[in-house]
C-alpha cells in the first residue's frame, strides 16, 4: 500500500533506508517517547526493524524522495488500529506527522475497514499530542500507569479517530 498527498508519500520501508533510520532513532527526542528502541539504536537494529515492519511505512518527501520519518500500525483488539509514528528532527514543525497520520487514518477507516483508529501520547509529549488533534482525532482520557517504558510504568492520553469524524 503506498499513499500520497501533495507534500509527502507513504511507501514500504527498504534496505535503502538502514542508515537512514538508524541515524534518526539514536535522537534523543525520539529515544525520549518510543519505548522499544534500544539505545544506542544501529544499523542492525534498524535492518530488524525494516525486516520486520511489514505494518509501517516510510513517510517520504513527495517531491525528492527524502526519508523524513516512519508511520506504523497494529490491530490491537476488535479490528481496531494503534498507529504510531516519529519524525526526523529535520522534518519537524512542518507539519509531515500530521499528514502521515491523515493519510494513514484515512486509509484505515474507508478502505481498510477499521472501526477505530487510535493512538497513544505521554502527556508530556505535547508534539505528538497536537500532531493527533491536527489530524481530527480525539482525546479521550488518560490511562494510568498504562505503558511499560523500560521497566517503568507511565501515564498515557489516549486519542482516537472514527470513519464519521472524517
Amino acid at each position: 500500500m503506498i499513499l500520497q498527498d501533495e507534500q509527502i508519500l507513504l511507501r514500504p520501508l527498504a534496505e535503502a533506508d538502514v542508515s537512514t533510520v538508524a541515524e534518526a532513532c539514536q535522537d534523543r527526542d525520539i529515544q525520549r517517547w518510543l519505548s522499544a528502541l534500544p539505545f544506542p539504536y544501529g544499523e542492525e537494529d534498524a535492518r530488524t526493524f525494516i525486516q520486520s515492519a511489514t505494518d509501517a511505512r516510510a513517510i517520504t518527501d513527495a517531491a525528492t524522495g527524502e526519508l523524513l520519518g516512519c508511520i506504523g500500525w497494529d490491530e490491537v483488539d476488535q479490528g481496531n488500529l494503534q498507529i504510531g509514528y516519529w519524525v526526523k528532527r529535520e522534518a519537524r514543525g512542518r507539519g509531515v506527522a500530521t499528514r502521515a497520520l491523515s493519510l494513514l487514518a484515512r486509509w484505515a477507516l474507508e478502505e481498510r475497514g477499521s472501526p477505530r483508529a487510535q493512538l497513544l501520547a505521554e502527556p508530556g509529549n505535547v508534539a505528538s499530542c497536537r500532531v493527533a488533534e491536527k489530524a481530527g482525532f480525539r482525546r479521550e482520557g488518560l490511562l494510568r500507569s498504562y505503558l511499560d517504558f523500560k521497566g517503568e510504568r507511565r501515564d498515557v492520553l489516549m486519542f482516537s479517530l472514527l470513519a464519521e469524524d472524517l
